[in-house]
């Protein structure tokens, strides 16, 4: 259903691209049962072909229009342009729509409804184009609303209302009046000036002026007995001179008129006398008219009541408004007057000043209840100068009248009078007769006013018959003109016939053609029913017979009453005596009148005369020819009748099929020419019996026999057939091509002999004939191709010859006649010529994969040059490939070939990613092949499957951890990347990466969105995009957490697909950061920092990240010599950082950490501190002396307590070892692990001492792993295997932290041989203190 679309069409040239949304499985099912077999003869519908038809472009999407633009007017033209020449089709839609209207052809648009820029100033429609080929392509178009000056100022805060004193001084402000104009522009300035002061004179109008603001001032003296006014009128006016409907124009307003107050001192103005009217038939409480009185009191306007005091009238007053109304139902006909006096008293509210009593003022109201034409004319039973109208009408009405009376002569027994009650031209009505009988009667009169007598007139008499109708029926209906609600009354007229002796005996025709049998039997009746008919009612109708004249009796008789006619003595019925009568019947009625008719009585033949043959009948004819002869025969009965008709008939007999005879004439002709030798009579003679007959009832016949003698003749050869038709196969010399056969019935030897030659014509030299006697008159021609003749179907323009073969009797002397016979000979083709697939048919294929397509997608032809051929298509292989890879069987049934050549689509899993290009091996085959190679060359046909949008791209898994250090991250650093596939190609694969999200995730559990802190790019990498995420702001160095970055990947065709994935980026905060001090300058420590940081990460695994190098501060914990200083951050792939204490307890476990030193490396720490002062030093020592004393105290007891714990944890260490020495490596936890630590950094609690660890909440370390190798171990942390004590140690080396590196104790269990192998962890310590 389209409700806010509006379409049109225009045919236009240009440019269209435009693309198909449509949606795709998320997924394929790829099923590989089997391969259909090719032989298949289903056939599947056909598929729509794809078009390569571009989509229209719409130009335009800003348009701009005036507010006061005429309904209809032009608006605006959309403008789209194809460039395949396509007829387009315009359409607009959206809620502002309603605005407009668009052409149908032109895409013209045109306004709808009314602009108004003040309550929308903009509009937004969507327009849609469609060339009828491809899908429809939208476009938003936006209008802009032109301002108009269609706005009149508007006063605000109404109404302005002052009481002014009479000592009020001048250029005092009165009031101030504000007015609004809602255009814009110069047409929403407003000025202010006084238009009207009421008295108006010039004296007044210079008492007041206007201020700019509107502020009214007074400008003169008041006086209450000469300036009772105030101004009246202000004029608000806009700037103006904007065009409006094409004029330029300037609006204005003025506010409402303020009133004048005064006191009740003067009596009321009397009302003046009042006259109306009022229709007869009004409804109740219509309003007749309204009753004014004035209060003098001009300032004071006392209210005023009204009163009706005269009663008994259908009329009220409204006691506050003076407005009179009905009261009820009015009936002009049932008041005793047409005029109604009313007496209307008007009083005021307030009593008077001078005697306290309520003034009052009456006057007189006339109101005239005019007639309406409210009643129909009705029909009464009375004269008119006694009619008493108030009794019941009549509606039916009885009169009569003599039958054919004549024209204008009244219906009698009639007394009706028709009435209007309604006066003057009202009460007048016409009248007119309706009904079945109207046409024969008029009404008079036609028109009447007020009451009137009606009569019923005859206007055709000769429609007043008794015979045709003994009651007629007319309706008089009475139209009121006036009253077309109520304006008819209909009275019923029953008018009885008299009937009168008009009419004599009539037959139904004025002559009788009767016909009797001659030698009828007495009483036969010739006519039973010739009757007049007499209409006249009673014994005027009743009829009697006679027949005349008088003579007639003897042969004739007539029924008297019936008027049957009947034969009277059939013996004097003879035809050949006389043959006709004619007799007049006459009928007579009840009242004497006659009527007579003419009977013509024919008596008809009787067969009783058989035909006559005149002559005989001998004929001779010599053998060869063919015989003709007449018989002649006469009947004696009525000439041109049946009786007297002749015909003739060869009755069967031995030669009765040798002739034929003509039925009517008696012609008698041979059917052949007579042959002597099929005669068994050795005189040669034939008898034949022909039948003369009448066509009487019943028929009378005579026969005559007609004998013909045949003399012999040698002319008799005769070839079986009319004509032979024989086939030989081409290039068969010598070949047997057909036989035919004649014989010659010629009863001597020597002239029954036959020879056979074939006639010089175009061809008979390729064929030979050869005669052979068969028997006595039979002989045979063998007709064979020449030996020496090769006939090539190719070759030949005709496929057949027509020989014409000769018969002849060569050895008597009278040689007869010669016999011929055509012959045609087909050449047949031989099939040898392989067939072959027509190249234009091998063309490529392209088929849209998912199943878009289904049933024929493409036709083979095949040509074979053989006429008999039946070609069938075979499909030989199929091979699937991707790219240039085989894909093996995958596409083996995504297509079937048909016998015909049809070729199929015939599953819905074709699927682009896995096989884009599939090649049918096929070949055909002629089944009718004689000899050669009967299939035709291999051929490959090539089907493309073309790639649609159907694929999400993929994300790639993320294995590392992406730490950020916002000290050392400047904006556009790459801190974290994904990776990201989309099997689909072109435009539909290309991957564009965008952030979604960030938030942080504090350490306190908490969680902060931001904004544009990371931004992502997006760069191809073989076959896949990567997403770089790199820094869009400055990050705050103070925030402690993990930013989830959430990244989405969008590929670049619709139906677009989308995927996310969300990466946690670790930042490190200010209080990682390490101060080192160097003995080297600022400029050796840069220059050598590459150096330095490689050393670093080699000691602690972890990454360096350096934030700046400067030189040293006098700061009390500054090494002596040290000149330069390095800030950095030591993290690790984890997300977990190095404090001061953690660094330095891993630079001193570890030896090859020495090696800083020739790096200069003096101090570790991570504050700044001042040279202290000699008394600083003196206090610092003593205070060091107890804190010394203190920790020895602490170390002693701490030794006592933790040793025994170090024991109890390597017991557990034990235990742990001897069941993870039960687990298949494979099955360990692969997560990273903490350098340093035995405890996973994401997923996992630790297996040997069960202790959680989240990263992201921690980055310290645990207490009991906080160097690489334990500085404090009372052992080598080295754990024998349970099955052998005889086994070998294996130091495991440190190596950089990585992000693929196993955790400490799955590392151990990846290495080791089950009964042989023992470990040294160095980093996972029992004694750490």
């Amino acid at each position: 259903m389209i409700d806010e679309h509006v379409y049109c069409r225009r045919q236009r040239s240009g440019s269209v691209k435009m693309t198909e949304q449509r949606e795709h499985p998320q997924g394929h099912s790829h099923r590989h049962p089997g391969r259909m077999a090719w032989r298949s003869w289903v056939l599947l519908p056909f598929l729509r072909t794809v078009s390569g038809n571009t989509v229209p472009i719409i130009n335009s999407s800003l348009f701009y229009v005036p507010e006061d633009l005429e309904l209809g007017q032009f608006a605006f033209q959309l403008e789209a342009y194809d460039l395949d020449n396509d007829p387009l089709t315009y359409q607009i839609e959206g809620t502002d729509a309603f605005y407009f209207f668009c052409g149908l052809q032109s895409g013209r648009v045109t306004l709808r409804n009314s602009l108004d820029r003040e309550l929308q100033a903009r509009l937004t429609i969507t327009a849609r184009v469609s060339d009828g080929v491809n899908s429809e392509v939208s476009k938003k178009v936006t209008i802009i609303v032109e301002d108009r000056n269609d706005n009149v100022p508007v006063f605000q805060h109404l109404p302005y209302d002052a009481d002014v004193p009479m000592n009020t001084t001048v250029h005092s402000i009165i009031y101030t009046v504000f007015a609004n104009d809602s255009d814009t522009g110069n047409a929403s300035k407003v000025s202010y000036r006084i238009q009207e002061v009421i008295p108006d004179n010039m004296n007044n109008l210079q008492l007041f002026y206007i201020l700019s603001n509107g502020s009214l001032v007074l400008n003169g003296s008041l006086d209450y007995a000469k300036n009772t006014f105030l101004p009246d009128q202000d004029l608000a006016q806009d700037g103006g001179w904007v065009w409006l409907h094409n004029v330029w124009t300037i609006q204005n307003s003025s506010p409402p008129v303020p009133t004048i107050t005064d006191v009740p001192n003067l009596d009321p103005r009397s009302p003046q006398a009042y006259s109306g009217s009022v229709p007869g038939t009004v409804t109740w409480a219509t309003v007749v008219l309204t009753v004014t009185a004035m209060d003098q009191d001009t300032g004071v306007n006392d209210n005023i009541s009204y009163i009706i005091t005269n009663a008994s009238v259908p009329f009220a007053i409204n006691n506050a408004t003076g407005a009179i109304t009905v009261s009820e139902p009015l009936d002009r006909e049932q008041l005793p007057s047409d005029e109604v006096l009313l007496q209307v008293t008007a009083r005021e509210e307030a009593p008077r000043l001078s005697t306290a009593k309520r003034a009052q003022a009456s006057t007189l109201v006339t109101i005239l209840v005019t007639d309406v034409n409210d009643n129909k004319p009705r029909f009464y039973n009375c004269s008119l100068s006694s009619c008493d109208f108030s009794a019941s009408a009549r509606n039916n009405f009885t009169g009569s009248i003599i039958e054919h009376s004549s024209t204008r002569l009244p219906v009698s027994n009639l007394s009706i009078v028709a009435y209007d009650p309604d006066k003057g031209i009202n009460s007048s009505f016409e009248l007119s007769l309706q009904g079945p009988n109207a046409n024969a009667f008029t009404v008079s009169p036609t028109t009447i006013v007020g009451a009137g007598e009606v009569q019923i007139l005859v206007q055709n008499s000769s429609l007043v018959d008794y015979e045709i109708s003994h009651v007629m029926v007319v309706q008089i209906i009475a139209n009121d003109t006036g009253n077309p609600t109520d304006c008819c009354s209909t009275a019923t007229v029953t008018i009885d016939l008299i009937d009168s002796n008009d009419h004599i005996p009539e037959f139904p025709q004025s002559t009788y053609s009767l016909s009797v049998m001659e030698n009828s039997p007495d009483g036969t009746v010739i006519s039973p029913n010739i009757t007049a008919y007499d209409p006249d009612s009673g014994v005027l109708g009743q009829i009697t017979y006679q027949l005349l004249p008088e003579n007639i009796h003897n042969v004739f008789t007539v029924n008297a009453t019936t008027g049957a006619l009947l034969v009277h003595d059939g013996r004097l019925l003879d035809r050949e005596t006389r043959s006709i009568y004619y007799a007049n019947l006459q009928a007579r009625d009840g009242g004497g009148l006659v009527g007579t008719t003419v009977l013509e009585i024919t008596v008809l033949d009787a067969n009783d005369m058989a035909p006559v043959v005149i002559g005989s009948y001998f004929i001779s004819v010599e053998e060869g020819q063919n015989v003709s002869t007449q018989i002649q025969a006469i009947d004696n009965d009525m000439p041109d009748s049946p009786n007297s008709k002749l015909g003739f008939l060869i009755l069967p007999g031995l030669f009765s099929n040798n002739f034929t005879i003509n039925g009517d004439t008696g012609e008698m002709h041979s059917t052949e020419p007579l042959d002597c030798e099929a005669l068994e009579d050795e005189h040669g003679q034939m008898v034949v019996t022909v039948m003369v007959y009448d066509h009487g009832e019943p028929p009378l016949n005579t026969t005559v026999n007609v004998t013909i003698t045949v003399g012999d003749l040698n002319d008799n050869i005769l070839f079986l057939n009319q004509s032979y038709e024989f086939s030989v196969f081409e290039e068969s010399p010598g070949s047997f091509v057909g036989e035919v056969n004649a014989t010659d019935a010629d009863r001597t030897e020597i002239n029954s002999r036959i020879s056979f030659r074939l006639q010089r014509d175009t061809g008979s030299s390729n064929f030979l004939i050869r005669s052979t006697r068969l028997g006595p008159g039979n002989y045979s021609g063998q007709l064979s191709v020449d030996p020496e003749m090769f006939l090539d179907y190719d070759t030949l323009q005709q496929k057949f010859f027509t020989l014409t073969v000769l018969a002849e009797n060569t050895a008597a002397d009278n040689a007869g006649d010669k016999a011929n016979v055509s012959v045609t000979v087909h050449i047949l083709d031989v099939n040898d010529e392989p067939p072959t697939i027509l190249p234009g048919s091998l063309q490529d294929v392209s088929v849209a994969e998912n199943g878009t397509q289904q049933g024929l997608i493409h036709t083979l032809n095949a040509f074979d040059r053989d006429t008999n051929h039946s070609l069938l298509f075979e499909e030989l292989a199929v091979a699937c490939f991707k790219g240039d890879i085989s894909a093996e069987d995958v596409c083996w049934d995504w297509f079937v070939l048909a016998p015909n050549g049809s070729v199929l689509v015939n599953s819905s899993d074709i699927d682009y990613e896995v096989c884009d290009r599939v090649l049918l091996t096929l070949r055909v085959e002629d089944l009718y092949t004689e000899k050669g190679n009967r299939y035709s060359q291999n051929e490959t046909l090539r089907i493309i499957i073309i790639d649609v949008n159907d694929n999400a791209p993929v994300f790639e898994a993320i294995s590392e951890t992406f730490v950020v250090v916002p000290e050392t991250s400047p904006v556009e650093l790459q801190v974290a990347t994904v990776k990201a596939t989309d099997a689909d190609t072109g435009l539909r694969g290309t991957i564009t990466f965008s952030i979604v999200s960030v938030v942080l995730v504090e350490d306190n559990g908490g969680s902060r969105p931001f904004e544009n802190r990371f931004g992502v790019s997006t760069t191809p990498d073989k076959g896949a995009y990567i997403g770089s995420i790199r820094v869009a702001s400055n990050l705050d160095e103070s925030l402690k957490g993990q930013y989830k970055v959430t990244v989405e990947a969008e590929d670049g065709e619709e139906p677009v697909h989308r995927a996310q994935t969300v990466l946690s980026i670790f930042t490190v905060d200010q209080s990682y950061r390490i101060r080192l001090q160097f003995l080297t300058t600022v400029e050796e420590v840069q220059s050598n920092s590459e150096n330095i940081k490689l050393a670093l990460t080699t000691v602690t695994k972890a990454a360096v990240y350096v934030a700046g190098i400067r030189g040293v501060e006098d700061t009390r914990d500054t090494h002596a010599d040290a000149k330069a200083v390095m800030e950095a951050y030591f993290v690790y792939s984890n997300g977990t950082a190095l404090d001061v204490n953690d660094l330095t307890t891993l630079i001193q476990s570890d030896p090859v950490g020495l090696a800083t030193v020739d790096l200069g490396l003096a101090v570790i720490g991570p504050g700044e501190v001042t040279k202290p002062t000699k008394e600083v030093e003196l206090i610092g020592i003593i205070a060091g002396l107890a804190a010394f004393l203190l920790i020895f105290i602490l170390i002693m007891t701490l030794v006592l307590v933790l040793t025994t714990r170090s024991y109890k944890r390597k017991l557990n260490a034990m235990k742990a070892l001897k069941v993870a020495t039960t687990f298949n490596p494979a099955t360990a936890q692969q997560g990273a692990g903490i350098p340093g630590t035995n405890q996973y950094n994401a997923e996992g609690a630790n297996p040997m001492l069960n202790r959680p660890l989240d990263p992201s909440h921690d980055l310290g370390f645990h207490e009991d792993s906080i160097s690489v190798t334990s500085m404090n171990s009372l052992d080598e942390n080295t754990v024998n295997a349970p099955a052998d004590d005889n086994f070998e140690i294996e130091q495991v080396k440190m190596q950089p932290t990585d992000p693929t590196d196993k955790e400490a104790l799955v590392a151990a269990l990846d290495m080791k041989e089950p009964t042989r192998t023992a470990y040294l962890n160095s980093t996972f310590t029992t004694t750490d203190l």
